[in-house]
């Protein structure tokens, strides 16, 4: 799947959003690609993540023992993911503050884990993931997303693989033009934002 695929592919199912977005990071964008409105569709769901498994492989990384993602947004493509490398699937969430497996998730002392995003802009969240795999005894080997905003090919030490760079500008809030004009704000995704 080409990136002009995967942009065509969530342009129409209404996942690119134009306007005024306040991020995780505290940051503002005038771009924001909501990808649970692609993922609710089960077939494109499918394809992304079967993407997304193909490409990890494409670029010579070993094969993961098991997808790990943070939910909420990593959630629906790390399962799909998980399918496309035939490997388990879990996710991470927060307790207290902090990124945790529970629900009965367990991993094997020493199991080889991909941790995959929707989008990554900061990293945050899927850093958090990765210390709670090396807490649980799980190695992290990489990063997978449908998106990566970062504009690194790296998270930290490991490696990232996406099927889209988005390079979309991002303001503080204090040097922001969306807010000098006056426009309206919009916080979406599932973490709150810094401010």
């Amino acid at each position: 799947m080409t990136e002009n695929e995967v942009l065509d592919l969530m342009s129409g199912a209404g996942a690119l959003l134009e306007g005024h977005f306040r991020l995780s990071s505290g940051l503002h964008s005038q771009r924001y690609l909501q990808c649970a409105v692609a993922l609710q569709h089960p077939v494109i769901a499918e394809q992304l993540g079967g993407a997304l498994a193909a490409k990890w492989g494409a670029a010579g990384h070993p094969r993961p023992d098991l997808v790990v993602s943070p939910a909420l947004g990593g959630l629906i493509i790390g399962h799909e993911t998980g399918r496309g490398l035939g490997v388990r699937a879990c996710f991470t969430e927060r307790v207290e503050g902090v990124m945790t497996l529970r629900r009965g998730f367990q991993l094997e002392q020493g199991e080889k884990i991909l941790l995959v995003e929707d989008v990554i802009t900061t990293g945050r969240s899927t850093q958090e993931t990765a210390v709670a795999v090396d807490q649980s005894g799980g190695i992290p080997i990489g990063v997978a997303c449908i998106a990566n905003r970062s504009g690194k090919p790296h998270l930290g030490d490991l490696p990232l693989v996406s099927l889209v760079e988005l390079d979309i500008p991002t303001f503080e809030p204090t040097g922001c033009p969306m807010c000098a004009a006056g426009k309206e704000i919009i916080k979406p995704g599932s973490r709150p934002s810094r401010t």
